[in-house]
């Protein structure tokens, strides 16, 4: 069995941030949420994976390289324009052949892995198998109709009267009709081959399409807040490791993780956080689920339930909380007077100032 990871798409939910960088190489719990993805496939005993690429191909493939240090054989496919999911798999063919494949979107963010459900698959005699799970919004979601034996009967794409409750996750298992399907589709009103379309085709010729359930968390972290809950989830898991330095004048209180070459000086720490390598915490209070990237400084401030990138500074700033700060960003206190907000904010930003 192979695997089919996308990582191209544009991020604009996640702008200005995704202006210069992969939305798939946004770090949750300082790893980004491809990797997750990657480690999934490698654990389900599944080491040939094709990635699809776009804009951001070269920051892909500077960050995973040639797989080797995910036990993985990684294959680069470019795709020119975002023309949908069925169109990766157009693409993909001759790289896939006639082997089942994992489609696994690389945005998506799975606790616990597929494991269940490639062993699902390969112990079935299904030609496709969709993960499901449940939400509180199905109109934001494609949808699945099942059937009385679990078998997906119908899918609508976000609709506004939703049948059921299950949402379709970004993580699908094809056997090889699945070339035949996305060849006789057409595009959509918004111009993209829609893999829902590809999966009714095979359901409208009589091919078993199967559901599976989600048994961990899911999100798709193509918006702030599901970035910033991913990043909870996986820092509540996290075990203490102090590899840098700490003062006498710090507190530490909780599950924290200090990398090497890290130094935090007279500042308290309250868990669970991740202070990345050769990062400076100086006269600060970082507070519950925060991760500092590598090659950060904080300077008398205080931050919590947020996420910085690497190679950033905060100085002099009395409270941050629900936020997520770029590479190389800085933000400082403004000295002097009128006691004004001075700002420089790329398009697509948010700003919440309270007076």
């Amino acid at each position: 069995m192979k695997a089919l990871v996308l990582a191209g798409g544009k991020g604009t939910r996640l702008r200005p941030l995704t202006h210069t960088s992969a939305k798939q190489l946004v770090p949750v719990a300082n790893k980004p949420v491809l990797f997750y993805g990657l480690e999934a496939l490698r654990d389900a005993g599944i080491t040939s994976v094709g990635i699809i690429v776009g804009d951001t191909a070269h920051e892909v493939r500077e960050a995973v390289g040639d797989g080797a240090k995910f036990g993985l054989d990684i294959t680069y496919i470019p795709q020119q324009a975002p023309l949908g999911l069925a169109h990766c798999v157009l693409i993909a063919e001759e790289f896939l052949a006639d082997e089942p494949f994992v489609m696994y979107l690389g945005d998506n963010f799975l606790v616990g892995g597929i494991t269940s459900l490639v062993d699902a698959f390969r112990a079935a005699d299904h030609d496709a198998q969709i993960l499901l799970t449940k939400v509180a919004e199905p109109q934001f979601y494609g949808v699945a109709e099942l059937g009385s034996d679990g078998e997906i009967v119908g899918l609508e794409e976000k609709p506004e009267h939703p049948r059921s409750d299950l949402a379709i996750v970004g993580v699908y298992i094809f056997s090889p009709v699945i070339h035949a399907a996305v060849r006789s589709i057409t595009p959509s009103a918004r111009g993209e081959l829609e893999i829902t379309d590809a999966i009714t085709w095979l359901i409208d010729k009589g091919y078993r399409v199967h559901s599976h359930f989600v048994s961990g968390y899911w999100k798709d972290t193509g918006r702030l807040q599901d970035m910033l809950e991913c990043n909870r989830i996986i820092l509540e898991q996290i075990e203490p490791d102090i590899s840098g330095t700490v003062d006498g004048r710090s507190e530490i209180t909780g599950r924290v993780v200090v990398e090497r070459g890290a130094v935090v000086e007279d500042s308290v720490l309250r868990g669970p956080i991740v202070i990345g390598a050769d990062s400076k915490i100086t006269s600060s209070y970082v507070g519950p689920f925060t991760s500092i990237g590598a090659r950060c400084e904080v300077a008398n401030t205080e931050i919590e339930y947020s996420i910085v990138l690497d190679s950033s500074s905060i100085r002099g700033v009395s409270r941050i909380g629900h936020s997520l700060i770029g590479r190389n960003v800085e933000v400082n206190r403004a000295e002097g007077m009128p006691n004004t907000h001075e700002l420089m904010v790329g398009d697509h930003s948010k700003i919440q100032v309270r007076s």
